[in-house]
């Protein structure tokens, strides 16, 4: 039996969770590469009238960049992982169950992920609208995506630092809702009630494996005595 319809959905949404886990923790690691390693979430920026460039003033401790792009390889691994699994039970072995257990155990997670990046979400989040604020008050700049085209004091690079963080944003918010449907298809399989088979011939065996070996017409030689 092909792998049930649920849990092809549910595969496919550990897929985009590993994608969103990667541009996130990828766009967060980049940009702060771009500004020598440090963490310009909640961080400002001055505007030097004299060589008309910005700098950094102010930035955060790197472990909060650091907490964000973990939680996102975190995550992309364990999708990554669960689905080289699945892959392979569908593919190699024929009678692998997953139980009532196996799915409060996903719930659980579930729970757990959802905190995580519902934390992450809101630091990138807030932390971006604080240092968009100080670029805000830079003269000439009325929009925070402006100050990616002016000039950076060396050796802060910001040709891209509000892209890469709106991208690392909207890929923590995607990757939330997509575990929110996950943990919807986890319910509605628990809900179903008996295991489900990933692969295999279910229950029923061939003729020769489910007749008894005496059939009950059978009369033994005793009775004939």
């Amino acid at each position: 039996m092909a792998l049930h319809w649920l849990l092809v959905l549910e595969l496919g949404l550990y897929a985009g969770c590993f994608i969103c886990g990667i541009v996130a923790a990828a766009s967060v690691t980049i940009t702060q590469g771009h500004f020598a390693g440090r963490c310009i979430l909640y961080g400002s920026v001055h505007y030097n009238t004299t060589s008309h460039s910005l700098t950094l003033v102010n930035s955060s401790s790197p472990s909060l960049c650091y907490f964000v792009t973990g939680i996102s390889v975190c995550i992309a691994v364990y999708c990554f992982s669960l689905t080289l699994y699945w892959i392979y039970t569908n593919c190699v072995d024929q009678d692998v169950r997953r139980g009532r257990l196996c799915m409060n155990v996903t719930l659980v997670l579930c729970g757990v992920f959802l905190f995580f990046l519902l934390v992450t979400g809101c630091v990138l989040k807030i932390g971006r609208d604080h240092l968009c604020e100080s670029v805000i008050h830079s003269p000439a700049i009325t929009r925070c995506e402006e100050a990616q085209d002016k000039p950076w004091s060396t050796p802060y690079v910001g040709t891209q630092f509000f892209s890469s963080l709106r991208s690392a944003e909207t890929s923590v918010w995607v990757n939330f809702f997509f575990w929110m449907l996950i943990a919807a298809a986890v319910v509605v399989q628990r809900r179903q009630g008996s295991e489900f088979v990933a692969r295999g011939e279910g229950t029923s065996g061939n003729p020769s494996e489910t007749e008894p070996f005496f059939p009950s017409s059978a009369v033994p030689p005793h009775s004939l005595t």
